[in-house]
């Protein structure tokens, strides 16, 4: 391919985003993060839990040109995720919440290959890339703002005026220069939705976040047993939490997704809380092949399933937590016995 202008080569690469189905492609110079201070600080505090991989090399996660010797550009990528209202779930029985980006397919499989040919592209004109969909060392959220792509909201998610917040963020570092786009300015103004909505107060401040009280971490990331103080704010909530997403009206103008592969499965609808502890670990593996639930592994979401019962179930649900207590996996046990206790609890004490 011939040499093209910084100016083509953005060109070229949004009308090829677009065609792949990317919702936005921006672009910002490859430079030191501006919240990089704030970032070392965050890991400096160990406010990450059990996400030790970002306090591994955190330096190199500020600069994407110690990730990519030479690079010039970072191309931010947005995905759009939002599938409308949730779908119908039975009322005959407790059920969960999962968050909306786990109803489907996993979306890394999906960006990952639509990455792959924007790397084909961008190789043809002569760069070397390095493609990431979160999984990189690299801190995302700021190129995003660099870009023009949205801002960071006060929840620290970043926020976008055409998408809201329901978009997954991917990146491509890149040794092109390419056109830049211009930063997207603060919007958020005096709202605190996010803040007041979150119900283990995980927002300690404006962009202050403590992952290790914040539902979505509790639920996927954490290994261990959930602390006592955050299991009833969990709620109903299985896996993830979209709290101080929903509560952001920029979402107001959120357009729903026709990317089929982040419409919800079927188990959302149909099944209550007490059938996913039925599971064994290989009906687990099979319900869920191919979505984002399954890296948090079988013996973690009879963990939170256990929670969410404690929460929101009724005598009915008692055979198979009492089934569970037994259960040779002491994460499980555990809090299927705090489940008892609590539904037993709301059984002595009904709520008038």
């Amino acid at each position: 391919m011939e040499s093209s202008s910084p100016q083509q080569l953005r060109a070229n690469l949004e009308t090829v985003a677009s065609t792949l189905g990317f919702a936005r492609c921006t672009v910002a110079p490859a430079s030191r993060a501006r919240h990089a201070d704030l970032f070392l600080d965050w890991v400096a505090e160990e406010k990450y839990g059990d996400m030790a991989w970002l306090a591994r090399n955190p330096e190199r996660r500020t600069d994407p040109r110690q990730v990519l010797p030479g690079a010039k550009s970072v191309i931010v990528l947005a995905t759009n995720y939002f599938q409308g209202k949730p779908p119908s779930r039975r009322t005959d029985a407790a059920t969960g919440t999962i968050a909306r980006y786990a109803w489907g397919d996993d979306y890394h499989d999906l960006i990952t290959g639509r990455l792959r040919d924007l790397d084909l592209m961008l190789a043809e004109a002569g760069g070397t890339q390095k493609p990431y969909v979160d999984t990189g060392p690299i801190l995302e959220r700021d190129f995003a703002s660099e870009s023009g792509l949205g801002w960071g909201g006060k929840s620290t998610l970043q926020i976008d005026r055409q998408l809201g917040t329901w978009f997954f963020l991917s990146v491509i570092l890149t040794t092109l220069e390419i056109s830049p786009g211009k930063p997207e300015p603060d919007r958020c103004g005096t709202c605190t939705r996010c803040i007041v909505a979150c119900p283990t107060d995980a927002i300690t401040a404006p962009h202050r976040l403590d992952a290790r009280r914040c539902i979505s971490y509790l639920t996927i990331e954490h290994k261990g047993a959930i602390p006592n103080e955050f299991r009833k704010a969990i709620g109903d909530k299985i896996y993830g939490c979209d709290d101080c997403l929903t509560a952001c009206p920029w979402n107001r103008f959120a357009q729903a997704s026709s990317q089929a592969t982040f419409q919800a499965r079927d188990h959302l609808r149909i099944l209550a809380l007490r059938d996913y502890l039925g599971l064994t670990p290989d009906e687990f593996r099979l319900m869920f092949r191919g979505s984002p639930i399954k890296r948090t592994g079988y013996t973690r979401f009879l963990r939170n399933v256990c929670v969410a019962l404690g929460n929101v179930g009724t005598h009915e649900d008692l055979p198979i937590l009492h089934k569970s207590a037994t259960s040779t996996a002491p994460l499980i046990a555990e809090h299927a016995q705090w489940a008892i206790e609590q539904i037993q609890l709301r059984q002595e004490s009904p709520t008038p």
